[in-house]
This record gives structure tokens, C-alpha cells and sequence, in this order.
């Protein structure tokens, strides 16, 4: 199941995520392609297959070349559990016990816990067969898990990536610091990922704990410079989920219609919260207003980007959203809730504007703002974005960091 042979010298790593590939996670498949092109080997894991149509042609792609932990059935994953006790028993009671310990008190309980150390039974019976030099897991919460336990039966090392909510929400709960600690090393998407990472593990060495930062598709970053602003239509693109802040939103959307602004809101996304956002909606009779756009390929956030104002964040917690990096490099401003890491990429009053979470009136008076500024200064804000973000967030320069970093760590022994 590799990927690709590697150049010599160069690193051979499995990359396991939860669900992958995943419509809002395609920061993870620019991040694997990149370090492909850099000569690193890369094998996909999924823990679960995602249930979400996979809209952009790429992630269907990705999804060909990925192994699926659960695809394998319960018999199988038992069976992997009974070979590794059999082989390695010492390593196997030693690796059980981590997950006992880790598993009890946590956010998802020790019966959970055991079901991550089943499956990462099976992973590294999977890794036996394709071997690497070490795993590298996205998102601090089961994925991670899995990797830590799959690294204590005896597989190879691990690091990985902590993105936002997930991880630092509840750090304590998600057993983050004992992640961290015995990981080779971890990565934050931003330097609030990285403070966050050293708060949760007292004692870590801050030599191990990286900034690697989201690349930028290059639909985003390729061709002419985008066309100014203009028009008064703004966009919000994420999951409909209540962290998203939808509700706050639709409130400060009512707001400006009551004081008689014209503007229309597309909203780029799906979830379980949209039967509750519709009536919202129409409630607020703003259904000439909001339009539910459903989820989007690259190439139709890209247009709906390019027909808006602004992008609106109305998120309640975030680590750094890579759709904030989409519309700045697409020269848009962002009206944004100061959370995560979003303050170090838009600038108040210069690359956007920001604003408490949870505030409709205040997100209700950026959104004015962004209305109602000239159009030539709402497209100067735009050109200090787009300059702003593809300086910082270059994706074959980070993962060339993170190539380095797997490289170097790749031979230690876990």
C-alpha cells in the first residue's frame, strides 16, 4: 500500500486521521501531496470512512489510495489484537495498560480507550506488511490516541498535529499532555496551537513543539492577482454546527435588515444544523437575504469567494480555519470573532475586522463596516490580506519543515 518510492534519504511516514478524506479537511490532502512531491513516501489511514459526499474530485482520488481501520470488520481487528499479544506480550500488557490509564477519567471513557487500542492492534498489523519509519496523525483526539498505542505495542514513532477546538477545548479531557509527551513531536497550526500544546504538557521540551501552518490550495495562490471588491454579498464557509456560530450570525443579520442595509449572505456548508438554521431563517424573514449554498468543491468556494464582499467567522472557537486563508489569498477581508489563532492573520482595520465571539451586535456593526466602506478600500484591506497570508502560508515551504522534522526524527527509536 505505498504510495510512492522515496528518494533516497528521505523519510517514509503513515499518515492516519480520523476520517480522511474529509470535505473540511483538505488542508491534510495539500499537506500529504506536498511532501510527496518533496520525495517523502506517505501511507493514508482512516480510522472511519466519512459520510459526507465527497464533492471535489481530489478527495475521491485520496480515498482510493487510503486504508480504512473499520473496513476491516471485527473480526479482523480481533484478530490483530490476539497476534500482537501473542508476539509481543510484555509490549501488549504494557501498551493495554496506557490505554487503561489514559482511558479512565477522559472525555471519551476507558471503553473507548480499549476500542483505540484494538485499533491500533490492527494498524500495526498493517504497518508489519508496509512498513514506515513513522506515524503521523492529524487532530489530537482518536487518531492520536491510536498512534500513541500503535508506538507503545512496538510500531514506530509518532507525532502530531493538534489543529483547534478539538484539541484545546478540553486538553485535560482529550489526554493531550500525555499525547505530547510521548510523541517524538507535535505540531500547532498556528502559535496559539503551539502555547496551547506547551500549557497542556507541563515539562515538555519547547524544542519539540513546532508551528507547521496550513498550505493553500493552488486555485487559491496561481494565476492573475483576483479582481477588486465590490457588490454586498458576504460568505460564510463552514460546517452547519452550533461552534460555527450561525445563530449569532442570523441575529446580526436581522439586525442590519432593520436598519434597512442592503446585503445578501451566502452560507457554504452543510451539517445537522441545518433544518434549525432554515427556520431560523425564515423566522427572521430572511430568506431573501441568506442563501444555504451546501457544501462546495474548491473550485465553487473559489467563485463564491470571488463574488463577496468579505467573509464572515461568527465561530465561537477555532485554532486558525483554513478558509480564512482561502478568502484573504483570494484578496477578501475578514470580518472575524477573535478566537484561536484567527487574530494572527487578520489585522483589525487592515487585513479585516474582529470581534468578541458570541457578540451579534458587535458582529453586526463589522458586518456594517464591511458594507459600507468604498469599495477601493475594501479592496486595499484585500491586497494586504492576500499579501499577508501567501507569505505565510506557502504549502511546499511548510511541509518542507515538516519533512525536515521527519527526517530527523524518523529514525529514533519509539
Amino acid at each position: 500500500m505505498t504510495a510512492s518510492s522515496s528518494q533516497p534519504g528521505a523519510p517514509s511516514v503513515a499518515y492516519l486521521v480520523n476520517l480522511y478524506p474529509k470535505i473540511s479537511h483538505s488542508f491534510v490532502r495539500r499537506e500529504i501531496q506536498a511532501l510527496e512531491s518533496l520525495g517523502v513516501t506517505v501511507d493514508r489511514y482512516a480510522i472511519r470512512r466519512t459520510d459526507e459526499p465527497l464533492v471535489d474530485a481530489a478527495d475521491r482520488q485520496e480515498l482510493q489510495k487510503t486504508r480504512v481501520l473499520l473496513d476491516l470488520g471485527g473480526p479482523r481487528l480481533l484478530r490483530s489484537a490476539f497476534f500482537a499479544a501473542v508476539r509481543r506480550p510484555f509490549r501488549f500488557l504494557e501498551a493495554l495498560a496506557l490505554a487503561v490509564r489514559t482511558g479512565i477519567g477522559s472525555e471519551r471513557g476507558l471503553l473507548r480507550h480499549v476500542f483505540y487500542f484494538v485499533e491500533a492492534c490492527a494498524l500495526l498489523d498493517l504497518l508489519q506488511v508496509d512498513p514506515v519509519d513513522h506515524i503521523h496523525a492529524h487532530f489530537g483526539t482518536n487518531a492520536t490516541a491510536v498512534a500513541m498505542y500503535c508506538a507503545a505495542l512496538g510500531g514506530p514513532g509518532y507525532s502530531f498535529t493538534a489543529h483547534g477546538t478539538e484539541s484545546f477545548e478540553d486538553p485535560g479531557g482529550v489526554r493531550l499532555g500525555i499525547k505530547a509527551k510521548r510523541a517524538r513531536f507535535v505540531v500547532g497550526v498556528c502559535e496559539y496551537g503551539r502555547k496551547g500544546l506547551i500549557e497542556a504538557s507541563p515539562g515538555i521540551d519547547p524544542r519539540r513543539v513546532h508551528v507547521i501552518r496550513c498550505g493553500l490550495d493552488e486555485l487559491f495562490t496561481s494565476g492573475p492577482p483576483p479582481r477588486g471588491v465590490e457588490g454586498n454579498q458576504l460568505v460564510l464557509v463552514g460546517r452547519l454546527s452550533p461552534e460555527k456560530g450561525h445563530r449569532v450570525l442570523l441575529e446580526a443579520a436581522a439586525r442590519l435588515q432593520h436598519e434597512g442595509l442592503d446585503f445578501r449572505i451566502v452560507l457554504v456548508g452543510d451539517g445537522d444544523l441545518r433544518p434549525e438554521i432554515e427556520r431560523l431563517i425564515e423566522n427572521a424573514s430572511l430568506t431573501d437575504r441568506v442563501h444555504i449554498a451546501g457544501w462546495q468543491d474548491a473550485a465553487g468556494v473559489r467563485n463564491i469567494l470571488a463574488e463577496s464582499r468579505a467573509l464572515v467567522l461568527a465561530s465561537f472557537g477555532e485554532g486558525l480555519p483554513v478558509v480564512i486563508m482561502e478568502a484573504m489569498a483570494m484578496g477578501r477581508p475578514v470580518v472575524g470573532t477573535d478566537v484561536g489563532g484567527v487574530g494572527e492573520l487578520v489585522i483589525d482595520s487592515e487585513t479585516g475586522w474582529l470581534v468578541p465571539p458570541g457578540d451579534p451586535e458587535a458582529l453586526g456593526d463589522a458586518m456594517k463596516r464591511a458594507l459600507q466602506t468604498p469599495d477601493d478600500a475594501v479592496s486595499e484591506m484585500g491586497a494586504r490580506a492576500r499579501e499577508r497570508v501567501l507569505r505565510m502560508h506557502d504549502v511546499r515551504h511548510e511541509a518542507g519543515r515538516l519533512a525536515d522534522l521527519f527526517k530527523r526524527f524518523g529514525a529514533a527509536r519509539s
